[in-house]
C-alpha cells in the first residue's frame, strides 16, 4: 500500500477523532504500533482565519510518522487555503474529512453533507488536491442513507480527480455509529478502483483487523476501539503475524500507560489544559479493573499531576494487597 513516499504493508492507522487524537494520543498510539495516525479533524474556516486553536491542533511531530492533518470544509477556496496551511505543518499527507454525520457540520455542507452533493464532493476534493504538493486522501461513508449508497460513484470520482487512498467509515450517514458496519462494500469498492482502500468501522479486536483485511482492503483504520485499548494495534499486529492473541495488559501495565499519557498530556498542553481534558481517557484505561469507583472519583478532582500519579501508583499497591 502506498501513498506518496508511504509504502507500508497491511497498514493499522489510528482514526481521526475530535477531542481524543491530539498529540499526546497519538504518540501513545503510535508507540503501540499504528502504523499511520491522524490529527482531530479541522476547519478549514478557521485554519484560514489563523484561529489559534485549529493551528494547535494540527501541530505534528516528527515521533509520529507518518502522520496526516485532516480537515473539512464545504467552500473550495477555504479548503484550498486550509490544504496550504497544513502543507506548513509538514504532514505526509491531508486528508479530507467527508464523512462527519454531526448534525451542526452536516447543515453547513461538511462533512457526510457531500454525500447529498456528488458534484460540490468532487469540487472539494480536486480543488484540495490541486492546492497542495503533498498527496490528498479522503475518508467518507457508504453514503447518506440506506437508500441512496453512492460509495462505488464516489470512489471512482475521488480518484478521477487525485486522491491517492480512500478511507471508508461502511455506515450510511443516518446510522451515526448505530446498526452495524457493513464491511461486505470494501470488496466491492477494490474492484472499481485501483488507489488503496482503508477499512473503518467496528474494528475492536485483533481479529476485526484480520477480518476486515480479508474483505480485500489495503488496510484498517481503528477509532472507538483504540479509546479503551490502545494496545490494539500492537494486539493485531501479533496476531496477523503468528495466528495467536497476546494476553490482556496487566494491572500495572495499564497504569504505567495512563501516567505515560498523562505526562505527554501536559507535556504538551501544560498542566490546567493537559490534566482536566485528559480525564475523559480515564474510563478507558481503567475500564475491566476491579474496586475503581473510589479511584475514579479521587481522580476527576485531582489537578496537580504528581498528586494524581501517587494516587494511581497507590492504587496499584493496594490491588496487589487484595490479590
Amino acid at each position: 500500500m502506498k501513498i506518496g513516499h508511504i509504502d507500508i504493508n497491511n497498514p493499522i492507522s489510528l482514526a481521526p477523532m475530535e477531542d481524543v487524537t491530539n498529540l499526546p494520543f497519538r504518540l501513545i498510539c503510535k508507540r503501540l504500533g499504528a502504523d499511520i495516525v491522524y490529527t482531530e479533524f479541522t476547519s478549514s474556516e478557521a485554519l484560514i482565519r489563523d484561529i489559534p486553536r485549529a493551528l494547535h491542533k494540527i501541530e505534528v511531530a516528527e515521533e509520529e510518522r507518518p502522520v496526516a492533518i485532516q480537515i473539512f470544509g464545504g467552500v473550495e477556496r477555504s479548503m484550498e487555503g486550509a490544504a496550504q496551511k497544513a502543507e506548513e505543518f509538514n504532514p505526509d499527507f491531508i486528508d479530507i474529512n467527508c464523512g462527519c454525520w454531526v448534525k451542526n457540520h452536516v447543515a453547513r455542507g461538511e462533512g457526510a453533507a457531500l454525500l447529498k452533493d456528488l458534484p460540490q464532493f468532487e469540487k472539494i476534493v480536486k480543488s484540495t488536491v490541486k492546492a497542495t504538493k503533498l498527496p490528498v486522501t479522503v475518508k467518507t461513508r457508504l453514503g447518506w442513507d440506506q437508500e441512496n449508497i453512492v460509495i462505488l460513484d464516489v470512489a471512482r470520482m475521488v480518484e478521477a480527480v487525485g486522491a491517492k487512498a480512500l478511507t471508508v467509515h461502511c455506515r450510511v450517514r443516518t446510522q451515526g455509529h448505530q446498526g452495524q458496519a457493513d464491511w461486505d462494500w470494501l470488496t466491492k469498492i477494490k474492484k472499481v478502483v485501483s488507489i488503496p482502500v482503508f477499512g473503518n468501522g467496528d474494528v475492536t479486536t485483533p481479529e476485526d483487523v484480520k477480518r476486515m483485511l480479508d474483505t480485500g482492503c489495503d488496510g484498517v483504520m481503528i477509532g472507538r476501539g483504540a479509546i479503551s485499548n490502545p494496545w490494539i494495534f500492537k494486539q493485531a499486529k501479533h496476531y496477523l503475524k503468528t495466528g495467536t492473541l497476546l494476553p490482556d495488559p496487566t494491572l500495572e501495565e495499564k497504569i504505567d500507560l495512563c501516567i505515560e499519557h498523562l505526562k505527554l498530556s501536559v507535556k504538551y498542553r501544560g498542566l490546567r489544559y493537559g490534566v482536566v481534558p485528559f480525564r475523559k481517557h480515564y474510563a478507558g484505561y481503567l475500564k475491566g479493573l476491579p474496586n475503581i469507583a473510589q479511584l475514579r472519583s479521587d481522580l476527576m478532582q485531582m489537578v496537580e499531576l504528581d498528586q494524581i500519579i501517587d494516587r494511581l501508583h497507590r492504587f496499584v499497591k493496594e490491588s496487589r494487597l487484595h490479590v
